[in-house]
């Protein structure tokens, strides 16, 4: 979520374009298509008819969710018995729960009593950011940032819980930080478990970009010393990376451009991929995400402004994206859509 200055962004593609790649392919112009909203539960899918350039061309708008939707920074996991557990940035960070994927409750702050082992971090706040949750092994994994607006003396801190519940959750430590001196930003984790089991962290903002460390399994900590570059603009905004294998691949989403400026947000979900987990990440033309690339698959269009800081899961449907995004307000709501694959292996939302 750590933005400190802002980029241009190039806007949604318009609707028509869709419409009328639909017309001249001779498609039929389904719901979906055309852009009125999914049901996040999945009952609503991409027809197969459209083809990957028309849903591309037109972003849909998020699925239909209901109950409490302010989020900042979601992210998501699933237990074995089907219910979702969903955390954001807040006090303590917040949580959410729903069965369905559709209706969300409050469900509390893991740490409803505050985080002041993270103080150094925040200036005293309890108010942390960005959490990446993970249900592995029987256990939550729960990891999250601790930092100010603009600064990148930073932590990424990690807990643990049976039961995801509010404060049932343990602090297990500092896992990472960044200081005034380093030229990266210890924020914005995400785990991600490679296709042999070896876990990673990967995380991120602005300065020279993305990066990724080593995790021990047995204790959710750092393993070793080193920090593999995965993506970065050069300094410019980047942020948020999502880790989701899928085929042979492994996608890189991450958000561009500018967070947390309310409906003036230019958030934008863009994503590489590669057959390492470790990289190189490279983008539907080519183009390394270590020198600026990226494929954008979803931005700012109509009433919906600024979409990013995503999480990506595999769920018994498709694959589902959550994210937040501004309401013409400014309010801060939860995004849900899922995704679909091209011919050619790449990620579009509907």
């Amino acid at each position: 979520m750590h933005q400190f200055r802002a980029r241009s962004s190039s806007s949604a593609r318009p609707r028509q374009a869709a419409v009328a790649l639909l017309v001249a392919a001779g498609l039929a112009i389904s719901p979906a298509a055309s852009g009125s909203p999914v049901v996040a539960d999945g009952s609503a899918g991409a027809p197969a008819s459209v083809t990957a350039a028309a849903a591309q061309a037109d972003y849909p708008n998020p699925g239909v969710v209901t109950g409490s939707t302010g989020v900042h920074d979601p992210e998501v996991a699933k237990s074995p018995a089907g219910n979702y557990l969903l955390a954001h940035t807040g006090n303590g960070i917040t949580l959410k729960t729903s069965t369905d994927r559709t209706r969300w409750n409050d469900a509390g702050a893991a740490f409803p009593n505050g985080v002041p082992w993270a103080h150094p971090y925040t200036n005293g706040s309890n108010h942390v950011w960005a959490p990446d949750i993970t249900y592995v092994g029987g256990r939550y994994y729960l990891y999250y940032s601790a930092s100010t607006f603009g600064s990148n003396r930073s932590a990424i801190f990690l807990a643990t819980s049976t039961t995801g519940a509010q404060g049932s959750w343990t602090n297990q430590g500092l896992v990472i930080e960044s200081r005034t001196s380093d030229g990266w930003n210890a924020i914005d984790p995400n785990l991600v478990i490679d296709q042999s089991g070896r876990w990673h962290l990967s995380f991120g903002s602005f300065w020279s970009g993305i990066k990724m460390i080593s995790i021990d399994s047995s204790t959710g900590k750092r393993s070793g010393t080193q920090l593999t570059s995965i993506a970065s603009r050069g300094g410019g905004a980047v942020e948020a990376p999502t880790i989701h294998y899928r085929g042979g691949y492994y996608y890189l989403f991450v958000s561009f451009d500018t967070c947390c400026q309310g409906a003036n947000s230019t958030y934008r979900l863009m994503v590489g991929r590669s057959t390492s987990v470790t990289g190189p990440y490279v983008d539907r033309a080519g183009t390394a995400m270590n020198s600026g690339g990226g494929t954008e698959i979803l931005a700012s269009h109509g009433s919906i402004n600024g979409p990013g800081h995503q999480a990506v899961f595999a769920d018994n449907d498709a694959d589902a994206l959550f994210y937040h995004y501004y309401t013409d307000g400014g309010a801060s709501r939860l995004g849900i859509n899922l995704l679909a694959y091209d011919g050619a292996g790449w990620p579009y939302v509907y």
